[in-house]
């Protein structure tokens, strides 16, 4: 009786930065056709601090953040600006490159190396065509920090950072789910535009949080994945 296949894993980079460590792994696995991707295509996996973060592998989710974001918006505004939070496996980056609609694109990431991964390296081969648009900005900062400071406004705020508002990356983050940090949301926000939250799994605690927060049409979509529970958005909006 043969003996199953195993995935081949390789750790393409680690580097230790203000945050805490970064990883980058390639997984070569022969099921990888059955999570939604090609068997002769290898995963690439992003590790915080140990954490898992994301992965390669599908990407529907964070393709559905923009694209519930920007459908949400009223029809009659103008090519509006996404603000993203995570640049990650860049699957939201690309998605909203790939919509016309979208004005300007700015990604916030603290992760040098994150960054790195996707001009000069692996990660290229997804984001590339995206980074290339002229509509598409790239700020190496942190984005709590970035919130709390900036003077620019958006039609849209699209939030990837964490596994999810209950399940934070760094404690430092907690910060952004806060009545304070949800408050600097609002603030960067276009009166009607829309907060879109990625999280692993619903959070009724959030949900309230952000009606607490003065947000309206708060509402939770789902994503089915090919293993686990569903993914989830958050959904909200800043009162006109």
């Amino acid at each position: 009786m043969p003996f199953p296949a195993v995935d081949t894993v390789v750790t393409l980079d680690r580097r230790e930065g203000p945050y805490g460590e970064v990883v980058l792994r390639r997984r070569d696995s022969p099921e990888a056709e059955h999570r939604g991707g090609d068997a002769e295509s290898p995963v690439y996996e992003i590790i915080a601090n140990g954490c898992f973060l994301m992965d390669t592998s599908d990407g529907r989710s964070e393709r559905l953040l923009v694209d519930a974001a920007y459908d949400a918006l009223p029809p009659s505004r103008p090519a509006p600006g996404v603000l993203i939070g995570g640049l990650g496996a860049g699957f939201s980056l690309v998605r909203a490159a790939a919509n016309p609609g979208w004005g300007r694109i700015t990604v916030v990431e603290r992760e040098q190396a994150i960054i790195d991964w996707h001009r000069t390296g692996p990660l290229a081969a997804i984001s590339g065509e995206a980074l290339a648009d002229p509509r598409s900005v790239i700020l190496h900062t942190d984005l709590v920090t970035h919130l709390h400071t900036t003077t620019d406004r958006w039609h849209a705020l699209c939030l990837d950072i964490d596994n999810g508002p209950d399940w934070t990356v760094t404690d430092d983050n907690e910060n952004l789910y806060s009545p304070a940090g949800l408050a600097a949301c609002q603030r960067v926000l276009e009166p009607g535009g829309i907060l879109a939250v990625w999280s692993a799994q619903p959070s009724p605690a959030f949900e309230d949080a952000l009606r607490n927060a003065g947000f309206s049409g708060v509402r939770t979509e789902e994503i089915q994945v090919a293993r686990g529970v569903p993914d989830v958005v958050h959904l909200a909006v800043r009162p006109a």
